[in-house]
């Protein structure tokens, strides 16, 4: 699992990959969701495009 960066006081997300799709973690409670690669892809593309800015 790879944990953000900016993960500082235990309050993290973690991203785990695996052969069956992508598993988003909240540290603090073990809550994930779940993608599909290609839910995941879109996501990230997503993000890199700036959809997801704040204004």
């Amino acid at each position: 699992m790879r944990t953000s960066s900016f993960c500082s006081d235990g309050s993290c997300v973690g991203v785990a990959i695996g052969a069956d799709g992508v598993r988003v973690v909240d540290t603090k409670t073990d809550g994930a969701l779940s993608f599909t690669a290609s839910e995941w892809a879109a996501f990230v593309a997503g993000v890199k495009a700036g959809e997801f800015d704040l204004p």
